[in-house]
């Protein structure tokens, strides 16, 4: 066994509460499903776990260092980042009440979803550094290859981040339907929406190492 069963079972918590921690990610899926439905949220989901296995190879081939040591990439690619979240603000407030929620999504647009939240958690490298930080804390060169821990324990990491925020997606989805009742609903969801996206892009923005 790569991992002792303590160890296990203390990452799997530990990945669960941290997913379940209020962050950029888990309010993304939040706002983008009660806005679009549980369905687009699972969509964003799978894009922001498909950026979480960028992170753990950049962690598990050494990349991540290089956020961590030159404040140069770190600008970089904190500011693209923020540059993609303010641009998803605009499109949340351009968007108004026009799309409505129980409008018909085409695979392109899912694919637009997965694409966003591919985007979205590749920009903010902090999430490099937090790996950084976090996973190798539950490795052991005991227990062989630190590459193949790092790789698994990130796989581990990610599906409990899928099921935390699948979750969060469904309930968001019940609620957004319940509110979208209101013909002004919408309207209003797109703003907040709006509004967190640059709340969001000001806090990358202004995040350090």
């Amino acid at each position: 066994m790569l991992f002792p069963l303590d160890t296990l079972i203390l990452f799997v918590t530990a990945s669960a509460l941290l997913a379940l921690a209020p962050g950029p990610d888990n309010i993304f899926v939040l706002t983008q499903s009660m806005s679009k439905g549980s369905k687009p949220g699972i969509f964003v989901t799978m894009g922001l776990c498909t950026g979480l296995i960028v992170h753990t190879t950049a962690v598990a081939l050494g990349v991540a260092a290089i956020f961590q040591t030159s404040q140069l990439a770190f600008d970089i690619l904190k500011y693209i980042g923020a540059a993609y979240l303010l641009y998803l603000a605009y499109l949340s407030f351009k968007s108004g009440a026009s799309h409505h929620f129980n409008a018909n999504h085409s695979k392109m647009s899912y694919f637009k979803l997965y694409r966003r939240g591919i985007f979205m958690n590749i920009t903010n490298p902090k999430v490099s550094i937090f790996f950084l930080a976090f996973l190798p804390q539950f490795t052991d060169i005991k227990n062989g290859s630190m590459t193949l821990q790092i790789f698994v324990l990130g796989f581990i990491f990610i599906i409990c981040t899928f099921i935390v925020f699948s979750s969060i997606s469904l309930v968001a989805g019940k609620l957004g339907h319940w509110f979208n009742r209101n013909k002004n609903a919408e309207g209003i969801m797109n703003k907040i929406a709006g509004g967190i996206f640059t709340l969001l892009a000001l806090k990358l923005a202004f995040t350090n190492r």
